[in-house]
């Protein structure tokens, strides 16, 4: 027998918008009280034409501080994008088994995007024209990032306790998808909030704007919001090799020799708390096989090769109804970044180690969310501490965590890396040692 169960809803146009069952075995559907309009806007917005996001989209309003014209268009540019990717989201998890979506934890994410999107959609009916009204939004988009800032351990949660209910490869397939939209969602945001702290103040002070507060003098003059555009990668892997030695030295008692090698120097335009994250979790891994396998003597190779920057060499856009948006030719985008001819600036990053090299039988199976392999006890013991590296980067000045033991390090390096066209590749040896080629993609020269 069917039955619905009332929960708190969100109102949008003054019409109260809520979400009950509509199949006891499938699916979770949001309804209106009285009409199906919640369902048909929420499946409206997810249905939008998008397109792939990319880097040059994230610099198009120029370097900070921008002017009262730039932050506003920069405003509206990501408040046209923002609603319909948490739609999407709503969406996916609506088509969740219901006994999934019925878990709290899987259930508070889904409550995390209805209040997200309900906080946006008073906003999409108009235009933000005031630097008041642009510094209520910041305010909007500093609670988005702050509601959804532990969605990856609150889903792996969810998905462990549903373990015997699901298919892993269908949780694979799931985890995979959305936490590729996540990435997105949240740079938007990210990125406005980036543009706007550093822009202050500019012209008029918004409402409770205070020029001493403002940390425009703080960013480095190479950041355009969080992108960093001119990253040198071997600054990333020194970074990461000094966290990751002292936590394998306090583990196992040594730590391996790191040698890098190929072109220190090269620079490229990228996040650099992406890069961050990637190397971070290749290296634990090549640190880890290096010791455990008794050759903590032979050294860990780090080669950093920077491709030539070939005019025409574009990596081509891609239709992507989760990772991307459409471009609104009608957003201003007040650009004072030169660009070189059409390029596509990329480095690869080599992991050579003699770590013995990945068992046969294991080697399929290390891009999957292995959720599986991480018990309830083990969870409950380092919840707190182990959440997304991504989040914790963000806001800690540098210092890493991860959500080690979930088995979540490679299938979320590889989603980061490919989501501006990169890739990750490995080549194991077993017996012998394993080499992973890390690829990145730049936005080409910046003039």
């Amino acid at each position: 027998m069917r039955r619905a169960v009332p929960v708190p809803g969100f109102r949008c146009r003054g019409k109260l918008f809520s979400w009950r069952p509509y199949s006891t075995s499938h699916n979770w559907s949001i309804h209106q009280t009285g009409t199906d309009a919640a369902r048909d806007e929420v499946a409206r917005l997810a249905a939008s034409p998008r397109r792939a996001l990319t880097l040059t989209d994230l610099l198009r309003h120029g370097r900070p501080p921008l002017s009262k014209e730039a932050l506003l268009a920069s405003a509206n540019f990501t408040l046209s994008l923002l609603p319909a990717r948490l739609a999407s989201r709503i969406q996916a998890l609506r088509n969740l088994p219901f006994i999934v979506v019925s878990n709290p934890h899987v259930s508070k994410i889904y409550h995390n995007y209805l209040h997200s999107l309900s906080t946006l959609l008073p906003y999409q009916q108009r235009q933000i024209t005031t630097l008041e009204e642009e510094h209520q939004f910041g305010e909007v988009l500093a609670d988005l990032v702050h509601t959804h800032a532990n969605t990856i351990p609150i889903l792996a949660r969810g998905f462990l306790e549903c373990r015997k209910y699901v298919n892993p490869t269908d949780v694979t397939r799931f985890l995979d998808t959305h936490l590729r939209a996540r990435i997105g969602t949240r740079l938007i945001a990210e990125q406005h909030l980036a543009l706007h702290f550093a822009s202050q103040p500019i012209g008029e002070n918004p409402a409770g704007a205070s020029e001493s507060k403002s940390p425009k003098n703080t960013v480095p003059s190479n950041y355009i919001g969080v992108i960093d555009t001119a990253l040198q990668p071997a600054r990333i892997v020194q970074l990461c090799e000094d966290f990751v030695g002292e936590i394998c030295e306090l583990k196992y008692g040594v730590r391996p020799r790191l040698l890098l090698r190929g072109e220190p120097d090269a620079s490229f335009a990228h996040v650099p708390v992406h890069v961050e994250y990637i190397i971070t979790e290749l290296l634990k891994n090549a640190f880890r096989a290096t010791v455990e396998s008794g050759n903590e003597r032979e050294p860990i190779e780090v080669t950093i090769a920077a491709a030539p920057d070939v005019p025409g060499n574009d990596r081509p856009i891609q239709d992507d109804a989760d990772a991307g948006f459409q471009l609104d030719d009608a957003v201003s985008t007040n650009e004072v970044i030169g660009y070189s001819n059409p390029s596509s600036q990329s480095i690869t990053i080599r992991i050579r180690d003699r770590g013995g090299g990945i068992p046969p039988e294991v080697l399929p199976h290390i891009w999957s969310y292995s959720f599986t392999t991480f018990s309830d006890m083990d969870f409950q013991s380092s919840e707190n501490g182990n959440l997304d590296a991504l989040n914790t980067l963000s806001g800690s000045g540098g210092h890493l965590s991860s959500i080690a033991g979930l088995g979540y390090g490679l299938p979320l390096s590889r989603a980061y890396a490919e989501y501006f066209g990169g890739s990750i590749a490995v080549q194991s040896l077993w017996g012998w040692g394993t080499d992973v080629y890390l690829t990145l993609q730049g936005v080409g020269r910046l003039d």
